[in-house]
């Protein structure tokens, strides 16, 4: 939640509720638009009658500002209000609002009849969006009932409408489905002698239950979630978010509902809704708002306070994504085409869990998956249901593991073949001879850097002299978090050293320009939105196979790769600050140092 300081006040004493010819008089009095843009605002907006809020309808002109002649969209309208009547301007974030405090000072109806939006609830006072600088008639009310003082914001009209509803159904369906079942369920591992005592479970098909369920996936899509936790707490549940590679606190409810919210999303993945003593995985299919297909996959654990589930979202375009919106600077993604049309060998990507290895792989299979090649995996689980692969899955309790559903692969006509992880001798003996027998293979490691992949097949067993009849390549990533083009600004001090120290050894040449996040109401004051890969790719020469050895110098090998054309991960990611991709603090922290 952002909220700008109010301006000194030019606003005369005006009372009542705004219109929106009003405005455009005071927008052409502070010289925000011409004379000449008021007039046809006013011609244009006279020409029919509307209900709308008049900032919703003046921004629905798109007057031209002028200034620099971009229209003056809802947000910079409420910005400029606010600072004329006196009021701090605040971006509703709905990641920072308790609704349940929220909804307990103040009914829906009254909020709906006075558009209004209490967006924060300390001890002492209520903080208030509204949309209606010049209307207080009601705070004296809200400050009897609340027992607080009332403080104004200003806030966007669409906002506080959009968030009146959601804010005051939310708390609605936690109620209902509080009230249907108590507080019960708490099979927490403190709370066993109290299972006697406690009174019915919440029914997982109640529809208060329902609806926070459908609440929380709408959310979550909405705000571009990775990841959802459901986790039980000694007094209470916790939802939280990943966004971007960081968790945020999203909602507190009575542990009751979170159990019964678990049991619901049990149900509809299939799983054991009885069994809470193992953990448990499964997968959903639904629909985001903009009716694309959603993968989300389920994975339960019990915990001292109760079962804790955690919800990974696929993002439905990142099978699809291109070797630029992965992050592929040029250099890289010319030779990793190359590496992914050669007609068989193995290859490798690498990195710690969470760096996007499963991203790469199904983006670069997408691609090569045509209707002329036979593309299957072996996976553990299946990330994502993807229509043009054979997609198999492995199952441990039935002895079928990687290495015997890759040995039945092989018997299934395969041209393509990606193998979900290599653990063990018998998984890599199987993948090498998959290679040789003229199939193009696709696996991933967990190793530091490119290089450390081929002494981690050595370490299973893998003959060198195999490594170097089969292996083509090894793409070892990393994720980074990018900047917020809105709100980014040129860096030009200890960074552009810092950058320069890093890549002058390496003769690349280019007009530097590091950027330092800032934070906006776009990004959540982070300074950052979304993220990139950064990638190490080292492709296997006839020189570099003279280096594997029975006992490779771990040094060696990574200077024949980087004289092979290989890049490391830092080098990476220091050339896309310098593009003012990312920030040199985020490359430092996510990959391994230089030599």
């Amino acid at each position: 939640m952002s909220v700008h300081p109010p301006k000194a006040s030019a606003a005369k004493a005006h009372q009542g509720p705004l219109e929106w010819r009003t405005l455009v008089q005071w927008l052409s009095h502070d010289n925000i638009i011409s004379a000449e843009e008021a007039r046809r605002t006013v011609a244009r907006c006279a020409q029919a009658e509307s209900a709308q809020h008049p900032l919703v309808r003046l921004a629905a002109v798109a007057m031209a500002r002028a200034s620099d002649g971009k229209p003056l969209d809802i947000e910079s309208l409420t910005q400029w209000l606010a600072g004329r009547s006196g009021m701090a301007y605040l971006r509703i974030d709905p990641l920072k609002v308790d609704v349940g405090k929220v909804a307990d000072s103040m009914s829906a109806g009254y909020a709906e009849r006075h558009r209004v939006l209490p967006v924060q609830v300390t001890a002492s006072e209520v903080v208030v969006a509204t949309a209606e600088p010049f209307l207080t008639d009601w705070v004296d009310e809200v400050e009897r009932q609340s027992r607080r003082t009332v403080r104004r914001v200003m806030a966007n009209p669409q906002d506080i409408h959009r968030y009146t509803a959601e804010f005051f159904a939310l708390a609605k369906s936690v109620r209902a489905a509080q009230k249907s079942g108590g507080n019960a369920g708490a099979a927490s591992f403190e709370q066993l002698v109290e299972l006697g005592n406690s009174n019915k479970q919440l029914d997982a098909n109640d529809q208060g239950v329902v609806q926070v369920v459908d609440w929380l996936w709408t959310y979550a899509f909405d705000q571009r979630a990775s990841d959802i936790h459901l986790e039980p707490r000694r007094e209470q549940g916790v939802i939280r978010f990943r966004i971007d590679g960081v968790l945020h606190p999203v909602y507190q409810m009575p542990m009751g509902v979170l159990n019964a919210m678990i049991a619901r999303i049990k149900l509809l993945g299939r799983m054991d809704v009885v069994e809470k003593r193992r953990p448990q995985d499964g997968r959903i299919k639904t629909r985001n708002p903009r009716g694309d297909e959603v993968e989300m996959r389920l994975s339960t654990l019990p915990t001292a306070f109760g079962e804790k589930m955690v919800m990974r979202i696929f993002d439905p375009d990142t099978a699809v994504k291109d070797l630029d919106a992965l992050g592929f600077a040029q250099h890289d993604a010319q030779r990793w085409e190359a590496l992914v049309k050669r007609p068989y060998g193995i290859i490798l990507v690498t990195g710690p869990t969470g760096s996007g290895k499963t991203t790469t792989l199904y983006s670069t299979l997408k691609r090569i998956a045509t209707e002329e090649v036979n593309v299957s995996t072996v996976e553990d689980p299946i990330e994502m249901i993807e229509p043009s692969f054979n997609q198999t899955q492995v199952q441990p309790q039935l002895d079928f593991g990687f290495a015997e559903g890759l040995r039945a692969l092989m018997r299934q006509d395969p041209d393509i073949i990606m193998v979900g992880e290599i653990r063990d001798l018998q998984t890599a003996e199987m993948a090498v001879q998959a290679a040789l027998t003229g199939h193009l293979v696709f696996s991933t490691l967990h190793t530091n850097d490119a290089t450390s992949a081929i002494t981690r097949m050595m370490e299973l067993g893998v003959p060198s002299y195999l490594i170097n009849a089969t292996m083509l390549g090894v793409l070892a990533q990393r994720l980074v978090r990018t900047l917020c083009r809105q709100c980014r600004q040129p860096d030009d001090g200890a960074s552009r050293e810092a950058l320069d120290a890093i890549v002058k050894p390496w003769k690349i040449s280019g007009g530097w320009q590091p950027y330092k996040p800032v934070g906006c109401v776009d990004c959540r004051m982070t300074g950052f939105m979304g993220r990139m890969g950064l990638y190490e790719l080292l492709s296997v020469s006839q020189a570099f196979k003279e280096k594997v050895t029975q006992s490779p110098d771990l040094a060696s090998l990574r200077r024949q790769a980087v004289a092979d054309g290989m890049r490391p991960l830092r080098l990476a990611g220091a050339l896309r600050v310098a593009e003012g991709l990312t920030t040199l603090e985020e490359v430092l922290t996510a990959t391994p140092p230089l030599d």
